[in-house]
């Protein structure tokens, strides 16, 4: 009797029913990478702000001034008095008299300079050009409380992390869609909770949840496309990160169009109530049901797909039998337990990791240089498409590991000639950095492929959301590595980057090469996948305790 991966090339392993499948659930893509990037445009600079002295409004009030009489009355004499002090963060501290003059409140000092007048830090009240426009000026994170923008990015990514964990553990047991269309619930509700927060402690705690649901649609939808195609076809799992790519590219003209923070929170945490409408028209994992013993409901979903790509499956497949390899509480011990297992799982956690931490990183980098926001954020998207085409031409040529290890050779080489390149030709040092990060893209997508391809269907969604939360934990290491070292030496940064990349190009080619082999079903077809130096396990053509139709 055939093998599910012989039924699903006789229904049509890439027709018109998982164009449409993936062609809708890659619109998560465009959702998730304008959340991952949002603080960008969220976390702007509100333009010019000053400090505020206190009892300000009684005396605007009682003198009529305008804001701008205002400033010029408290805050440009402390300027003028000392040029260091732009009135941001200090302010001065004195007693102000207007009750001889409105247009003289510092009268009462004489001729002493306001340079050597008493100076006191800004706590609270700020007034800012643009008062609604970021959550820099929504909820003063300024001047000592400039840090806490960077937490609330650290919290997105702690919320990647904790649902790459609970929603990827939730997706293999309770099923692929089902997560998938409560993480878009959650994503939905979380955003619009955010956007209208009162204080930057609910902001926090939202966007945290926001973080752990957006990866738990992420992660799900990739998981599906790659399960419901043929192994000839895998490549949608790169093709999709093309609209992950789009949304960053899509970002900054939203923001541009959007003048206020919580106008861009809702334009990208609403579409995800749209995919809601996915439960009519996407499909359980077939793959997910066989290793849940719901052979029937499987099989009707094999002949649905059939149909709609124009197929017919034969009358005779009535019976399924499924893999008497069963994980239904799925743990890191079972990524592990076995060589191969173990090898796959601690190459592809180094290997998540080290991606994102470059990728954040010269990311970070060439936005240092300043400019248009909206216009550099536009071309470093631009600049990853690429990396997708370049990935679709050779993938299915030359196979999986040689672009996973030559993305990353070609990173290291590239970081490190930037970081001994001279400073005067600046056009030169970032075309090489560009020529980096294109590098360090090619391979962060590929780990999305085969982190996918090397785990077993009933450990796939989890082994791939552990893995990949080392990615996360790259993105909260990323500003900290490259400001801190910064600080030392300007392109230490770039060193590290260098050596963390020429590690994983190698490893990478300890991997087994994947290319056109069907998708493992139990740890022992993971067992005897081709070995890394061209040795190859036993075929699998027809298995003894795999899927039966």
């Amino acid at each position: 009797m055939p093998s599910f991966d012989e039924v699903l090339k006789e229904a049509g392993e890439f027709g018109r029913f998982q164009k449409r499948v993936f062609f809708l659930l890659s619109q998560t893509g465009i959702t998730f990478s304008s959340l991952f990037a949002s603080v960008v445009f969220l976390g702007r600079a509100p333009g010019s702000f000053w400090c505020r002295i206190p009892g300000a409004a009684e005396l605007s009030e009682r003198c009529g001034w305008t804001l701008e009489e205002e400033r010029n009355f408290t805050v440009l004499p402390l300027h003028l008095g000392n040029e260091s002090v732009t009135g941001e963060c200090e302010r001065l501290d004195v007693t102000w008299d207007t009750s001889v003059s409105c247009t003289s409140p510092l009268a009462r000092y004489g001729n002493h300079s306001t340079g050597n007048l008493p100076l006191a830090p800004c706590h609270d009240d700020w007034v800012y050009e643009q008062p609604r426009s970021s959550i820099v000026s929504e909820y003063d994170l300024v001047c000592g409380n400039a840090w806490m923008l960077d937490l609330s990015q650290a919290i997105l990514n702690l919320g990647f992390l904790a649902g790459a964990f609970i929603l990827g553990y939730a997706a293999d047991r309770y099923g692929r869609i089902l997560i998938y269309l409560l993480s878009c619930l959650g994503v939905g509700i979380c955003g619009i909770i955010v956007a209208f927060s009162p204080n930057f402690t609910v902001f926090l705690i939202f966007r945290f949840l926001q973080g752990m649901f957006g990866k738990g649609t992420w992660m799900t939808c990739y998981v599906i496309v790659t399960e419901i195609v043929g192994s000839d076809q895998r490549m949608v799992g790169i093709v999709i990160q093309i609209f992950f790519t789009l949304g960053i590219i899509i970002l900054p003209g939203i923001a541009y169009l959007i003048p206020t923070w919580q106008g861009i929170q809702l334009a990208i945490s609403l579409p995800n109530f749209l995919f809601l409408l996915y439960y009519w028209v996407v499909p359980e994992s077939p793959r997910w049901l066989l290793t849940r013993k719901k052979g029937e409901k499987a099989l009707k979903i094999m002949r649905n797909i059939a149909k709609h790509n124009g197929k017919f499956l034969s009358p005779h497949y009535s019976e399924i039998t499924i893999s008497n390899e069963e994980v239904s509480n799925p743990s890191f011990l079972d990524l592990v337990r076995t060589p191969q297992m173990r090898r796959n799982t601690l190459i592809l956690m180094y290997a998540w990791f080290t991606s994102a931490l470059i990728y954040q990183g010269l990311v970070m980098r060439l936005g240092i240089i300043g400019g248009n926001l909206y216009l550099d954020f536009f071309i470093s998207g631009v600049v990853e498409l690429p990396s997708a085409f370049l990935i679709i031409v050779t993938i299915d040529r030359i196979g999986r590991r040689l672009p996973f290890a030559v993305g990353n050779i070609v990173a290291s080489i590239a970081c490190l000639i930037t970081a001994f390149l001279p400073e005067d030709i600046p056009w030169l040092k970032t075309t090489v950095a560009t020529l980096g990060r294109l590098s360090i893209t090619v391979a962060f997508e590929v780990v999305y492929l085969v982190n996918s391809e090397l785990y077993p269907t009933t450990l796939r969604n989890f082994g791939v959301s552990l893995c990949s939360s080392l990615c996360d934990l790259g993105g909260i290491i990323a500003p900290f590595l490259l400001f801190r070292l910064a600080a030392i030496w300007l392109e230490l940064p770039l060193v590290i980057f260098s050596i963390l990349a020429a590690v994983c190009g190698l490893l990478v080619l300890l991997l087994p090469e994947t290319k056109g082999i069907s998708l493992p079903e139990t740890v022992e077809d993971v067992e005897q996948l081709p070995s890394h130096f061209g040795k190859c396990g036993k075929k699998r053509k027809h298995r003894d305790t795999n899927s039966y139709i």
